[in-house]
């Protein structure tokens, strides 16, 4: 197709050719939906369902030779044992040499694990007619070994952390336990072991649930859970997560309305809300803190959409806002209130843009609407700019949820919720997940007082 020259073309034509020009923009847009796709950069769409783009083969790099001497793992502070190898024999005339003259010349750990077998207590209760009263008199089993379940509580943090942190589903988990453990165990009793394991696990999701209700600043969001049973079949449930600096609660219900926020909460109004725009979390604390992040994928779909000027400068003005936040433990209060004002007043400035799209239409809108909730962090230094320690919180439910296809029961979802509370409060406060469960289930707190 040829381009026409310009120069020699009329106004009018000019102005046809124009209208022309936009008449055919607007049949390709009504082609194409009406806007630009939905993905994760510009909307909540999940990363899993984005188009994974052709990444160029990587250049491999020349080795570059190194000055000074190679690195080694580092030697264990503790070892188990020590074995002295001492030399017998001069290698090249056969001299003895005494261990006595002799000096460590190389040192290094050689590490492996004990043959992995179960430990099988055998208890055994006795017990006899009393000779006084004529009544059965029995011993009383260990309080660590009751009878009933053959299983301890090593085993129980185990199926725990590797079916509710790794995925592993009932029958790979049983198969494992007896491949790599030398454990037979069935399927049923591996349900049978984490349903028990998710009542023991109730005073410390209780004690979590109240650092929840008892904190300042409170993140809140939500995502999809599956609940098959042979009655209802399968039905849509929510999984609803409450994050503060220390601790992190798993609660999972039926509805996704704001009820379920103030049963979690039970009665108490923290602070500051932080969480998406959703109505259900809207009005449960003196302020509220929009999630930034989710305001930029907005933005950045109305920049797709092809608004010029509205889209670009507010999420410049975003971007700046949040830098300032990253750094605003250097700051004064005086100097955190200047950019507070700051950040009004460009946001004023931006609001007078003028949108030429749809989609710009819509964003400023919205701006409108939330602009009393895009700067808190600014105002409340325990405040952050994003929801993402909830999302980050959310994340491996997700995975648990598309691996295992959701859960078959009711206390399977109860087990779950306590158990992912218990590890997400030990993350926050540096206690790994299979620590963490231990801890819970010995009664040990995972949450600072």
């Amino acid at each position: 197709m040829t381009r026409p020259d310009l120069s020699q073309m009329t106004p009018e034509e000019k102005d046809a050719l124009i209208l022309a020009l936009l008449k055919r923009i607007e049949e390709l847009e009504a082609r194409l939906g009406g806007g630009p796709p939905k993905t994760p950069d510009n909307s909540s769409v999940p990363p899993s369902r984005g188009q994974k783009r052709n990444r160029p083969p990587r250049q491999k790099k020349p080795r570059k030779k190194r000055d000074g001497p190679g690195t080694t793992r580092q030697l264990a502070e503790t070892p188990d044992r020590m074995v002295d190898c001492h030399a017998e024999t001069c290698a090249h005339c056969g001299t003895a040499l005494p261990a006595a003259a002799q000096s460590v010349r190389h040192t290094y750990d050689h590490i492996d694990l004990p043959p992995m077998r179960p430990i099988v207590t055998r208890v055994r209760l006795f017990g006899c007619r009393c000779p006084q009263c004529r009544r059965r008199a029995r011993g009383a089993p260990p309080e660590a070994m009751p009878p009933g379940s053959p299983f301890g509580d090593t085993i129980l943090t185990m199926l725990a952390y590797l079916h509710h942190h790794h995925a592993i589903a009932y029958e790979r988990l049983a198969r494992l336990m007896g491949e790599l453990f030398g454990l037979s165990i069935s399927e049923g009793s591996v349900a049978n072991a984490l349903k028990r394991l998710g009542e023991r696990l109730e005073p410390a999701t209780e004690a979590i649930r109240e650092a929840i209700r008892a904190a300042d600043v409170v993140g809140c969001d939500e995502t999809g859970a599956r609940l098959t049973s042979d009655e209802a079949g399968t039905r849509m449930a929510w999984e609803w997560v409450a994050v503060t600096k220390t601790a992190v609660y798993h609660h999972i219900a039926p509805s996704r309305a704001a009820a379920e926020v103030r049963e979690i909460m039970g009665g108490h109004r923290p602070r500051c809300w932080v969480s998406d725009r959703w109505s259900a979390q809207q009005g449960h604390a003196e302020t509220q803190q929009v999630c930034l992040a989710h305001v930029l994928r907005d933005v950045q779909y109305a920049i797709d959409a092809g608004e010029p000027a509205f889209a670009p400068a507010l999420r410049r003005l975003l971007r700046w806002a949040i830098a300032i936040g990253r750094r605003r433990d250097g700051l004064k209060d005086a100097t955190l209130r200047s950019y507070h004002a700051k950040a009004e007043r460009r946001l004023d400035q931006a609001l007078t843009i003028p949108v030429t799209t749809e989609a710009g239409a819509k964003l400023l809108a919205q701006t409108k609407r939330w602009r009393g909730q895009l700067f808190t962090f600014l105002q409340d230094r325990d405040v952050p700019p994003t929801n993402n320690e909830s999302e980050r919180a959310l994340r491996p439910s997700v995975t648990f949820r598309k691996v295992t296809n959701g859960f078959r029961s009711a206390w399977g979802a109860l087990t779950h919720a306590r158990t992912r509370s218990v590890i997400g409060t030990g993350r926050l406060n540096d206690i790994p997940a299979h620590q963490a469960i231990s801890r819970a289930l010995g009664g040990q707190p995972v949450v600072p007082a």
